[in-house]
Parts: structure tokens; C-alpha cells; sequence
């Protein structure tokens, strides 16, 4: 399977925001698919490690063939909670973690195998050659077909420069968060083929009030009337536009704004327009 233009969020799907019906998750699901989105990205803790067992019964209830569908999953956060017995946020990378984690994701999914399997969190503990190893025997076995990081940094991701690197990492970046296009981190990423995956990709400018948005929503205003395109499109096209093919994660669960962002996947923003962007988030001219 091709590797996805846009990735449908599910953290939201469950008890951490709209709390879904069985049959509402069926429908969301069949509704992404139609629309040409079938990458889905989800994380064990998700709805207080809820969630992908409720999108497992839901897709269950689908007519989507799980061939046709690319999941990711992340592993390593531990919260204080009653299903974990811990006492104290933390990160967990032993081999035991990640192979638990894995096998919970793959009964919650009521699938055979992950198509990538991301470490949520770096964290300052973690031993890159038992990690390597454990990843490995999980793909030998057939439970994930490919792993990488999310939010590393790039000397984080150097610790893995043996033979079995990490295929992605999924990161904050948008307009509002421009700093992994300036701080080294994508470059470092497409010199080492990296793939790159974006939460948060619309950024701050429809949460938060403030001097960035105020001078964002000007030039935006303008681009929309320019291109006839949606803000919600201009956004994510300046994304896109960036030559490490950056992939958003998106949040939303309405589908008619789904089908606007994946839309947004394919339109070619200026030159220009694309910095006029980037001066409105900054402030200031570029350099």
C-alpha cells in the first residue's frame, strides 16, 4: 500500500473528546474511507487507553477491508491510572513495554499486524540497541510492518544510525509551529530519509487569539479570495508545500471538513503566497 497524503487523528474519537457511539465510529470510519482517507493514527493511551479497542469493535462493524486501511500506533507514555498501576507519568521502552503495548494494540484492533509503530515520547532512559532489537523480532514475527519515533529531535533520532533506522517521525509543525523547518530537525530528517508526519497541522490560528493569528488572518483572508480556497485549505497546503512531504494527522471528525483538508493535500500553494505566510506567522521578514 502507498503511503498516505493525509492521516485521519483518532484521539479524539472516544472518551478525550466526542465520545462516539459503536455505530457513529462505523459510520466515521466507512466516511474517511469513501473520502480517500484510509490511514488512521492511534496511541495506546488514547481515551485513558480506550480507544483503539472502541475503533476496533467499530471497524469490525464496517464493510472496509482491513487491506485497504493503514493503522499506526504509538507506545512508551505511562499515566498515573488504574489500568497501568502507575504512580507518576513516565516513559517505558523496556522490550517486555513494547511487546506488551504492541500485543494490547493488535487485540484492542483485532488485527494481525500494525503498519508502523511510532515511540510516543523520547525519553532519557531509552536504550537505542534493545529497542532496535525488540522492534526487529516484532517485524520478523509479522506484528508491525515498520517503526518510527514521534516527537524526537534530530540528535534523539541520531541515536538510532545503525542498519534499522526509524522510517517516521511524527512531530508538531504547521504555521503557528514553524520551528522544525528552521531548527534542523527536517533537514535532518530528508537527508536521512525520514519520513515526516504532522500533529497539530492547522496550528493555533483557529484556538487562539493573538498578534500571529491577527496578522495571519489578514494575508490568509486575502489568499482565500486569490485562490478561492478555504483558510483550513491555505494552512495545510503551506504544510504541504514543504519539500520533506510532510503527511498531517488531522483531529477533525467532521467529514465534510475532511474532505476539504484532503483536497487541500493536492493544491499547489505559490511561492510567494507561501511566504507571505510565513512573515505573517513570524513578525517579520524572512532573513
Amino acid at each position: 500500500m502507498n503511503q498516505p497524503e493525509i492521516i485521519a487523528g483518532t484521539m479524539n474519537w472516544g472518551v478525550w473528546g466526542t465520545d462516539m457511539s459503536l455505530s457513529n465510529m462505523s459510520r466515521q470510519i466507512e466516511g474517511c474511507v469513501e473520502r480517500g482517507v484510509f490511514a488512521f493514527d492511534h496511541a495506546d493511551i488514547y481515551g485513558d487507553f480506550t480507544t483503539e479497542r472502541a475503533f476496533g469493535q467499530a471497524f469490525a462493524e464496517t464493510n472496509v477491508s482491513r487491506e485497504d486501511v493503514w493503522w499506526v500506533s504509538k507506545c512508551g507514555i505511562q499515566y498515573p491510572n488504574p489500568k497501568t498501576a502507575s504512580s507518576v507519568k513516565h516513559y517505558n521502552y523496556s522490550p517486555q513495554h513494547i511487546r506488551k503495548s504492541v500485543e494490547n494494540s493488535l487485540r484492542n484492533l483485532q488485527t494481525e499486524y500494525l503498519d508502523g509503530l511510532l515511540l510516543h515520547r523520547p525519553s532519557p532512559l531509552m536504550d537505542p540497541e534493545s529497542i532496535v532489537h525488540t522492534l526487529l523480532e516484532l517485524k520478523e514475527e509479522g506484528k508491525i510492518k515498520g517503526w518510527g519515533v514521534s516527537n524526537f529531535t534530530p540528535s534523539q533520532m541520531a541515536l538510532f544510525q545503525g542498519d534499522e533506522r526509524p522510517l517516521w517521525n511524527q512531530l508538531e509543525c504547521s504555521v503557528t509551529h514553524t520551528s522544525p523547518m528552521t531548527d534542523g530537525t527536517l533537514d535532518f530528517m530528508k537527508v536521512n530519509k525520514i519520513a515526516a508526519m504532522a500533529w497539530s497541522p492547522l496550528g493555533s490560528f483557529f484556538k487562539i487569539s493573538g498578534p500571529q493569528q491577527k496578522r495571519l488572518n489578514e494575508v490568509v483572508a486575502r489568499l482565500s479570495e486569490k485562490t478561492e480556497r478555504t483558510p483550513a485549505q491555505l494552512l495545510l497546503a503551506w504544510l504541504v508545500r514543504h519539500p520533506s512531504g510532510i503527511v498531517p494527522v488531522v483531529g477533525t471528525t467532521d467529514l465534510l471538513r475532511l474532505s476539504d483538508l484532503k483536497e487541500a493535500c493536492s493544491f499547489h500553494l505559490e511561492l510567494e503566497d507561501w511566504f507571505a505566510m510565513t512573515e505573517a506567522s513570524w513578525g517579520h521578514r524572512v532573513p
